[in-house]
């Protein structure tokens, strides 16, 4: 299988990718990552988050290293590397891995509605009119998704201010003593934070939508250097605002600062952020399930339009099976210990797999 060929008119700009890259990452992870985190972490878990950001530069630097290489995306990859069997076999467990990201996305959200805003929601309702939205964006091309991805980052943007309500009543003495954990636990908290983290390994499927696919190098670094500075601050200030004891039992804690800011013409403010979140969710929702699609449609060689409905379907009812809390935090739990291993291990062994086959074909 080589690689796909890519007209220029469906084509975006590699500036595009700092969007898309960012968009896909600030999910529904950012409401609560911080209880996870804090939970082995302490007070030392804004240093997992920045370590867990830091470390995350690297793999975005080889997968740009493999998908420059290889001139295709992850579907070509696994079939040049591993056979037809077995490189499709790991191509649908990948596809399987983004499809189960829009899952956890549209539940997470759908639960903070019903918490915090609308107890009698009806999860099937609102997702499918969610998912109808997203099936809309996804009929015009990559070209709006990455559309969608740049306005899921400008418009909701003035919500990073809020940031500044709890530094008003914030001890940020509770940040020392600074390393009183051991590695041990300040890796468990980098393993709590990458749910935050996870969407940009994407990349891998609309790596061949994009013009001089290599300049967008550094625009998909700055995308998630920004993620890695909103999350370090955002957990920063937590840490000031809660006590450990709060914070372990404070499932949504951005959600929960957000109650404390006071304006003029507005009582409930937590009400107008969860809907502006909404724009940030649906970048989320069209990037993974583009992804899962485009999978298909490059395994099966079926249209891509024809495989969306079908995939979106699968989405709205595999998300309305998980009723309670416990099975939503199950969810969210093992999505993120499959992303974790797939960031952190799976791809720097695609890397030395590529690397070691270069270096056999060229010796003969």
């Amino acid at each position: 299988m080589s690689g796909p060929v890519v007209k220029d008119q469906y084509k975006v700009s590699p500036f595009l990718v700092f969007y898309l890259v960012h968009s896909v990452q600030v999910g529904v992870g950012v409401m609560g990552f911080q209880r996870i985190s804090a939970s082995t972490a302490g007070n030392d878990a804004w240093i997992s988050v920045l370590g867990a950001g830091l470390s995350l530069h690297i793999i975005i630097f080889l997968i740009y290293k493999i998908l420059n290489k290889e001139k295709g995306d992850i579907i070509s990859l696994h079939k040049n590397l591993f056979g037809k069997w077995i490189g499709g076999l790991l191509s649908w467990i990948v596809i399987g891995y983004f499809v189960a990201m829009s899952i956890t996305v549209l539940r997470t959200y759908i639960e903070v509605i019903q918490v915090w805003m609308f107890p009698d929601l009806n999860k099937w309702l609102f997702g499918g009119v969610f998912l109808l939205l997203t099936y809309y964006c996804l009929s015009g091309g990559f070209r709006v998704v990455a559309g969608i991805s740049f306005f899921g980052v400008v418009l909701p943007f003035y919500l990073v201010l809020t940031m500044l309500f709890p530094i008003f009543y914030g001890h940020f003495q509770d940040l020392l003593p600074v390393f009183n954990h051991s590695i041990k636990e300040m890796y468990e908290g980098v393993k709590g934070a990458s749910l935050s983290f996870l969407g940009f390994t994407t990349l891998f499927l609309y790596y061949p939508f994009i013009k001089e696919p290599e300049k967008s190098h550094r625009w998909a670094q700055g995308g998630h250097l920004l993620t890695t500075i909103m999350y370090t601050v955002l957990m920063i200030v937590t840490i000031a605002y809660f006590s450990t004891a709060q914070l372990e039992k404070t499932i949504w804690a951005t959600l929960t600062t957000w109650k404390i800011a006071e304006m003029p013409f507005v009582q409930r403010f937590e009400y107008i952020g969860i809907a502006s979140w909404a724009l940030v969710i649906l970048p989320n929702l069209c990037i993974t399930v583009w992804a899962g699609g485009r999978g298909i449609r490059r395994l099966l060689k079926v249209s891509q339009k024809s495989v969306t409905i079908p995939l979106l379907f699968l989405i709205l009812i595999m998300s309305s099976l998980f009723a309670k809390r416990e099975n939503i935090d199950l969810l969210n739990e093992y999505t993120s210990k499959v992303g974790f291993y797939f960031v952190y291990i799976y791809v720097p062994l695609l890397f030395v797999v590529q690397y070691i086959k270069s270096k056999v074909v060229k010796a003969k």
